[in-house]
């Protein structure tokens, strides 16, 4: 692209001012990158002037390089707008940007200026509690009951209501949304798919439909809610995830789906039981015991409810009934067939080793939990299980004493956290860290305590 000597001036002003504070810091490009938590090619983009970084990055970035953040938004600030001619403004549209990941994106045309992640995110929250509120009423209001010729009852809902084809249609995109969220690295940019779905959704919901369709509606909404829900715990919003599991039951009991009903409140419960309030999360998941033995008794339901009693009962203390409820989680192997629907139920057994060793933490019973944990690591696992056993593991150093197995297992779970910027990993991270005041006479557990610290500071900006 050709570009006026104005802006040759720039970049390289830029890339010289950069490279210049970054080296007088005694940063390398790889290592400011591992200290911002970005690949390394990236740091080189924002020397170059190809790519801007994110605005929740900069705290950090300005930290490193020892600036306020007004200097280190003038050292990256681009030229004014009359500076440059009609062309290059117009070809501001296709400028590389950077991902919440800090992953380079290819290049894209004539969209307009993003909004800054924070103010984004905020505007999807909105706008998702709005749908709620509709949504909501919606799921309140009876059903409307009028006179249908029963042999157009297998193809439609009723004139200007929605047909079989179309709720089924909802129903596979809920499990592609399912499967888009489980391969996202940061779950919130789920979050407007999940938004467009609800809102078509609840138009659905306002028209008159037959029984059974509506039925089926509700079931729906009950799954989607679920999905929201799992966005917002794992972006540390756990009373916005504690609303859209209320409204995912009061969907799934609109619909008599007692499965769906039962992982509603089992997750509803789990926030309790993450907040370590493990008397609430208790009577909560008797209930959703009880209507998971009313469901479908081929599925896993029950044993992924008994599993989170299993925590319960650890977190309460009470080391006989946690064994009981990790037998009765342990019983799902005895299934045949499908047992699960990889959307709102995806307990299959495959995370009972690292259950057992979350629980026997918990339990202060550090050989039980590391024989548990050794094997749950040896398995395939994803980034954010994978960081849960690894902090468990240092929990274990913790209850032995041994600082190094505190340091590597706790500073490996700290690159998950700073690559997906889970809230989930974040929150078992911060957990750990008070168990560490044993150990502060350590300099490698003095550095991992300020890194943790400084992580926490950076996701609650």
């Amino acid at each position: 692209m050709a570009v006026t000597d104005g802006e040759v001036t720039f970049m390289g002003d830029r890339r010289e001012k950069f490279a210049a504070r970054r080296e007088l810091m005694g940063f390398t490009q790889e290592t400011l990158a591992a200290v911002v938590g970005v690949e390394f090619s990236t740091v080189g983009r924002w020397e170059r002037g190809d790519l801007t970084p994110q605005p929740y990055r900069r705290p950090r970035i300005a930290k490193a390089l020892g600036l306020t953040l007004e200097e280190l938004g003038t050292l990256l600030a681009p030229p004014r707008q009359n500076s440059a001619p009609p062309s290059i403004a117009a070809t501001a549209a296709t400028t590389d940007v950077e991902d919440h990941a800090g992953a380079h994106l290819a290049p894209r045309t004539a969209i307009p200026v993003q909004s800054a992640p924070a103010e984004t995110d905020d505007m999807n929250r909105r706008d998702l509690l709005r749908l709620f509120s509709m949504t909501g009423t919606l799921l309140a209001l009876p059903a409307l009951e009028t006179v249908i010729d029963p042999e157009r009852l297998g193809s439609v809902g009723r004139p200007g209501g929605l047909d079989v084809a179309a709720v089924a249609e909802f129903e596979q995109i809920n499990s592609h949304l399912w499967g888009v969220y489980a391969l996202a690295s940061t779950k919130s940019q789920v979050l407007p798919l999940v938004r467009s779905q609800l809102d078509v959704l609840s138009e659905g919901l306002r028209r008159p439909q037959m029984p059974a369709i509506r039925q089926r509606l509700c079931g729906v909404a009950a799954d989607l809610f679920q999905l929201a829900g799992e966005i917002s715990f794992d972006s540390d919003r756990y009373t916005d995830a504690a609303h859209s599991y209320t409204l995912a039951a009061t969907a799934a009991k609109e619909a008599s789906a007692f499965d769906l009903w039962s992982c509603a409140l089992t997750r509803h419960a789990f926030i309790a039981v993450y907040e370590r309030q493990f008397k609430d999360a208790a009577p909560m998941l008797d209930l959703a015991a009880d209507l998971a033995r009313r469901g479908d008794l081929t599925l896993s339901t029950r044993h992924w409810v008994a599993a989170v009693q299993a925590e319960t009962f650890a977190g309460l203390g009470q080391f006989d009934a946690c064994r009981r409820a990790l037998e009765t989680a342990g019983e799902v192997q005895q299934l045949q067939g499908q047992v699960h629907n990889g959307g709102w139920l995806r307990f299959d057994g495959s995370r009972l080793a690292e259950e057992r060793g979350t629980c026997y933490v918990t339990l202060g019973r550090p050989e039980l939990a590391e024989t548990a944990l050794t094997d749950a690591l040896a398995g395939e696992l994803t980034v954010r299980r994978k960081a849960a056993v690894l902090t468990d593991l240092a929990m274990v150093g913790v209850h032995r004493r041994d600082p190094d197995q505190v340091a590597t297992y706790a500073e490996a779970a700290l690159a998950t956290a700073r690559h997906t910027a889970s809230g989930v990993v974040v929150r078992k991270l911060r957990g750990l860290q008070p168990h560490l005041a044993s150990l502060l006479h350590h300099e490698q557990i003095q550095r991992l305590d300020v890194e943790i610290t400084t992580m926490v500071g950076d996701h609650a900006a």
